[in-house]
């Protein structure tokens, strides 16, 4: 059974850095496309941004520039970098991926981690 767990999440002050995790466990051959959402406080969950299965990126322009998505095919483990946080940021941060068992393509959810920025 698939399982996608999403790590990394905590406090941080306001310019701070962290790197979140999106680890897969289960018999999986690869991670292809990598999206990443967050859900703030009392809102709707937002697209954050996605990488594609041959490596490009797009991102919310509320983060563009100052976050990346990653992707280590070896671990089969996905990243979302992110740089100068603001308080707005704060939110709880979801992965999606589409991830290969053989020829088959499954799409799968994490349970979430809460990053909390400080001002």
């Amino acid at each position: 059974q698939v399982q996608l767990a999403e790590s990394g999440g905590g406090l941080v002050q306001a310019g701070g850095s962290l790197r979140l995790s999106c680890a897969s466990s289960g018999r999986i051959d690869s991670i292809a496309t990598v999206t990443w959402y967050r859900q703030p406080p009392g809102k709707q969950r937002e697209w954050v941004g996605i990488l594609t299965a041959v490596g490009g990126t797009k991102f919310a322009d509320s983060v563009k520039g100052r976050f990346t998505i990653s992707r280590d095919n070896a671990k089969i483990t996905a990243y979302l970098q992110m740089n100068n946080l603001k308080p707005e940021d704060t939110a709880v941060y979801f992965c999606n991926a589409d991830i290969y068992q053989g020829e088959y393509r499954g799409n799968y959810w994490g349970q979430g981690t809460q990053v909390t920025v400080s001002s």
